[in-house]
């Protein structure tokens, strides 16, 4: 699969091989500097090198373009921005499991257009672009399940502590579970490209900001599937996040939405 390096698309890939040589060279290592954010989450050098390595080639490609980053916030204004995520999985990443990874976006007229997630440590990427599909290694294409019995589906939830940050929270997820062939916490970015692949058929984590889930969104969409909200709400900027293969979105809309006693 061709892919022009000049289009959005080949440089939101080759912001992700800038990411991927910072990250990669630091993972694992034993004098990682860690600090702790204001909101208690870590944040590393490698976040900070890999977005900083962004950055420069945004503002070198794009300087025109605005840019919302995980740990340096928004800059500049207008209708493109790109949306950074260097490190998606910074607990993995500080405790040397390879679950994490670079996510990118661009969002124009707050629809997202492009997407890329690149994960080194797994080696696997995923990217999509708006009405023209989604790929995942070596250009194969990416597409959805056809399971529309919860019986036979696979369930991907973020951890387990992330629930209680909706009433009810773990009490829905478990019932859910409970009517699910197989249910897992991978957590992050991956739990939607599993989905996107055809590899499970229910994703849904609480709590996340829009880095984490505009381009796991859209390489969801592209695939076939569909992308809301715990509540029902159309895209990645509402606080929580719950991919489906389409078939099964409903059900699990209607099993989080559901009181409980």
């Amino acid at each position: 699969m061709h892919i022009d390096p000049d289009t959005d698309l080949g440089l939101a890939l080759r912001l992700a091989n800038a990411a991927d040589a910072e990250t990669t060279s630091r993972f694992r290592t034993t004098d990682l500097k860690v600090e702790t954010k204001p909101d208690r989450t870590p944040v590393t050098e490698a976040d900070t090198a890999a977005e900083r390595a962004m950055l420069d080639l945004l503002d070198l490609e794009r300087p025109d373009d605005a840019i919302l980053a995980e740990e340096s916030g928004r800059s500049g204004s207008g209708n493109r921005e790109w949306i950074l995520d260097p490190v998606d999985g910074t607990k993995q990443f500080l405790r040397g499991l390879p679950s994490w990874a670079t996510l990118i976006a661009l969002r124009e007229n707050d629809e997202t257009t492009v997407a890329v997630v690149s994960a080194p440590a797994l080696g696997r990427r995923w990217w999509a672009v708006k009405g023209q599909g989604a790929w995942t290694d070596n250009g194969q294409p990416l597409s959805v399940s056809a399971v529309s019995s919860l019986d036979d589906a696979v369930l991907l939830h973020a951890e387990l502590p992330e629930w209680d940050k909706i009433p009810g929270g773990p009490e829905k997820l478990l019932d859910l579970a409970r009517t699910c062939w197989q249910s897992r916490g991978y957590g992050d970015f991956w739990i939607h490209c599993l989905v996107a692949e055809g590899a499970a058929e229910i994703a849904a984590e609480p709590g996340p900001s829009l880095w984490d889930l505009a381009a796991p969104a859209l390489i969801v969409e592209e695939a076939g599937g569909r992308f809301t909200s715990l509540e029902g709400l159309d895209g990645p900027g509402h606080g929580s996040g719950l991919s489906s293969n389409g078939l099964l979105h409903e059900t699990a809309l209607q099993a989080f939405s559901t009181s409980t006693a």
